[in-house]
């Protein structure tokens, strides 16, 4: 019995340091914060009922990241390489979703000679507003022809319901029937015996498509007058608003490993929160707004963070050459345990260095969370949240809680720490 509970203890104090150390975004600490400050934005009328559970929105500001190795699907979530698609303003990456994915996303049918051949894609598929051009060797293959037209429309509705409502599959697996009754509806005959599509984009984040899917739940749950649903999407909704607000996650380079700054992901939105936000950030940010185009503000946070890199990364490597490196790494003890991190005097540097531009992000995160709160109650009618019911988890939430809970303990780390 005593070895039992040893290990238990010693499986606490390990979940416990597992649960510091990959804290990402902006810790625990940081997203917690602001999410109970962006109570204090909302209106008397929906203020009624979230002050009451503003408790609950706190805690539960950290689930996406507790549950972020539990599944393939909710890491994407958190953040957008816009880099890699371009240049600023990245006008290859289409604001819609599925204008997005199916830009991004290869379909490829196997014929009678087994050979695979890219029907749909990117890189065989340009457009405009009426037509989707198809053009390369394999196109001349099923089309006998060196490019074909298709509406672009037509491909739209059948892309939307045969392949995006796959998303969440393991593999993309077509049936070929289906997919050569709509080829044979545009003229195209395909020698098919089976068909699959790759997506090509989500591995690089879907943060700002997930915001939007998120601001339409959270209006729903209000129509429904959902007590749970309301408090759980705006937690995690909270959560994902303030991913978008940190420069980090809209980048390849997410924690400096391409120009020999690793570490500064944490760095900038975790070290420099935990020795200064605390006492010194004003987190009082006036009422929230009603946001007119959510798709075009959420695209602005994103652009706009991006901006930011440039300096987040430059001064960095500027003090790097100026501090030795035993004055900017400091060991300090932690939970019965010693931590490698950035020394006080380090942090303090680049804290001022950027002109309290952490302070204005995690600012921008609160007005942004509570005006993406307003703006779905607001849409959904303004509904009277002052007779909500207490709320309760439902046995089936509670297991799913249980379960990411239980997962990211075990350390179940996958892919990249974004």
């Amino acid at each position: 019995m005593k070895n039992i509970i040893r290990l238990s203890i010693l499986l606490l104090i390990c979940s416990t340091l597992f649960a510091y150390k990959f804290a990402d975004d902006w810790g625990f600490f940081g997203h917690r914060r602001i999410n109970r400050m962006a109570v204090f934005t909302l209106p008397p009328e929906m203020m009624v009922f979230y002050k009451k559970n503003i408790d609950y929105i706190t805690e539960h500001a950290v689930d996406p990241d507790k549950r972020r190795y539990a599944t393939k699907h909710e890491a994407h979530r958190h953040y957008i390489d816009i880099d890699h698609w371009g240049e600023p303003p990245f006008t290859e990456v289409p604001r819609n979703w599925t204008d997005c994915l199916m830009k991004y996303t290869d379909v490829f049918v196997v014929d009678d000679q087994n050979d695979t051949l890219l029907l749909f894609g990117n890189e065989v598929m340009t457009t405009d507003d009426a037509y989707f051009t198809l053009n390369g060797e394999d196109i001349k293959k099923i089309t006998n022809k060196a490019e074909y037209k298709m509406p672009t429309n037509d491909y739209k509705d059948f892309f939307k319901k045969h392949i995006q409502s796959l998303y969440y599959e393991d593999e993309w697996i077509l049936n070929c029937d289906i997919l050569n009754e709509y080829l044979t509806t545009i003229g195209i005959k395909a020698n098919c015996q089976s068909s699959f599509a790759i997506d090509r984009f989500s591995a690089y984040g879907i943060l700002p498509y997930h915001l939007e899917k998120m601001q339409l739940r959270l209006m729903q749950a209000f129509q429904d007058k959902n007590a749970n649903r309301i408090l759980r999407l705006s937690a995690e909704f909270g959560h994902y608003i303030g991913d978008a607000h940190v420069p980090l996650h809209t980048t390849e380079n997410y924690n400096g490993q391409m120009t020999n700054q690793v570490g500064i992901h944490g760095f900038w939105e975790s070290r420099i929160p935990e020795l200064f936000a605390d006492k010194n950030y004003d987190y009082f940010v006036g009422a929230a707004e009603y946001i007119e185009d959510t798709n075009d503000y959420y695209w602005d946070v994103v652009l706009t963070s991006h901006s930011y890199l440039d300096s987040v990364f430059a001064i960095e490597k500027e003090l790097s050459i100026y501090y030795p490196e035993d004055k900017q790494f400091c060991f300090e003890d932690r939970l019965e345990s010693t931590i490698r991190t950035q020394c006080k005097e380090y942090a303090k540097a680049y804290s001022d260095r950027l002109e309290g531009q952490v302070e204005t992000r995690m600012r921008n995160s609160i007005q942004a969370i509570g005006s993406a709160w307003f703006t779905a109650w607001v849409d959904a009618g303004q509904p009277d949240l002052s007779d909500l019911s207490d709320t309760y988890l439902t046995e089936a939430e509670k297991k799913e809680l249980k379960e990411t809970e239980e997962s990211f303990n075990k350390g179940a780390i996958k892919g990249r720490q974004h």
